[in-house]
């Protein structure tokens, strides 16, 4: 009886129902800290990947600019500039030598001159065209192919933009389209909007933020929006706006605008809007690139 008696002694109290043991204050603090460094490292990895895709998009650039100089080392023509004559020996898609629709003036336009070339069956189109068709880009952008000509319906839509233009490397629908402005050509990064089937005329918008655009911008160029070889527009109001020189829409202290400056269109003062409390991440900024 004696040991029996001791042994439940020592076995001491059952445990009472309702008295569970709960965090203590340093547990609490290791889990904090925990789910600190797991929302800490998102968000890095979020910043990585986007630095990743601006440095992509940047060497897409490049890459393109390589292979409009190799184009026109070996075709004597920029590609959907191209002559119809030169076209048709090399075995480009045919186009009827007009204004903008291969007249072989080095220029990348439309049919109605410079500012009016964001029309995808015009040579902005036959651009991607002619150099899919050469493989000297990834991809294949001929959807366009059996419409060069003027008489004929252009067969695009807004559903089959990606088969006329290449996606740009940074995503959220902004694509890489070409034009010119006073005898230079440039390519330009932006959204594209609505899309008019009957002439195969498509509106761009601006879906680069200020952070992405001159991110962009300071690896190619001096970081200015509105001087160099790199620049950029707010929100378009036309097709002709992102080569409006200088191209920006930018109003002096109002958040939400690509570029912003104490006198709205003057070079020297006016910055890209990078900061997150006026909008710097928020969507608002087309791209310009000078390639010739």
């Amino acid at each position: 009886m004696e040991i029996q008696q001791t042994e439940k002694e020592q076995s001491g109290p059952a445990p009472q129902a309702g008295k569970e043991k709960g965090f203590t204050l340093i547990e609490l603090s290791i889990v904090l800290v925990i789910i600190g460094l797991i929302v800490g490292g998102i968000l890095v990895g979020q910043d990585l990947i986007r630095a990743a895709e601006i440095r992509a998009t940047v060497g897409q650039v490049e890459k393109y600019n390589s292979a409009i100089n190799t184009f026109r080392s070996k075709y004597n023509g920029m590609p959907g500039d191209l002559t119809s004559d030169l076209a048709s020996a090399f075995g480009f898609v045919t186009r009827n030598g007009g204004a903008g629709r291969g007249d072989g003036n080095g220029l990348i336009d439309g049919t109605g001159g410079t500012n009016t070339g964001q029309v995808m069956t015009q040579e902005t189109g036959m651009l991607w065209n002619d150099m899919s068709v050469a493989n000297l880009i990834d991809g294949n952008y001929t959807q366009n192919a059996a419409n060069a000509d003027s008489a004929t319906t252009p067969a695009v839509s807004a559903a089959n933009v990606a088969a006329v233009f290449p996606p740009a490397r940074l995503a959220r629908g902004n694509y890489v389209t070409a034009g010119s402005l006073s005898s230079i050509n440039y390519w330009l990064i932006a959204g594209l909007g609505g899309v008019t089937v009957t002439t195969g005329g498509y509106s761009m918008t601006a879906n680069l933020t200020p952070i992405e655009a001159y991110n962009m911008d300071v690896k190619l160029d001096d970081g200015m929006p509105n001087t160099g070889i790199v620049r950029a527009t707010g929100r378009a109001t036309s097709i002709a706006t992102p080569f409006a020189d200088p191209p920006t829409s930018a109003v002096a202290s109002t958040s939400g605008n690509c570029v912003m400056g104490d006198v709205p269109g003057t070079a020297t003062t006016d910055t890209y809007n990078r900061a997150l409390t006026t909008g710097g991440n928020a969507p608002a900024c087309i791209m310009r690139f000078r390639f010739n």
